[in-house]
C-alpha cells in the first residue's frame, strides 16, 4: 500500500510539472532561463525549500 503512494505522489508531480510547459511553453522557456542565471545559493535555497516544505506536508498528512 505504500508504494502505491509513493507511485501516486510521483505521477501527481509529474503532471504537475508538465502543465507549464504544455499550456505556456514560451514563457516556460523564459522563466527557466531567467533560473540558469540564478547564483547556486539561491537555487540551493530553493531546493531547500522545496525539501523541507514537502517533509513538512508529508509530515502533517502522515500524523
Amino acid at each position: 500500500m505504500q508504494d502505491d503512494v509513493l507511485w501516486l505522489a510521483l505521477a501527481f508531480m509529474l503532471m504537475f510539472e508538465g502543465l507549464f510547459p504544455l499550456l505556456m511553453p514560451a514563457r516556460w522557456r523564459e522563466v527557466f532561463s531567467e533560473l540558469t542565471r540564478l547564483p547556486d545559493q539561491r537555487i540551493r535555497l530553493f531546493g531547500f525549500l522545496s525539501v523541507a516544505g514537502g517533509l513538512l506536508l508529508y509530515w502533517i498528512i502522515s500524523n
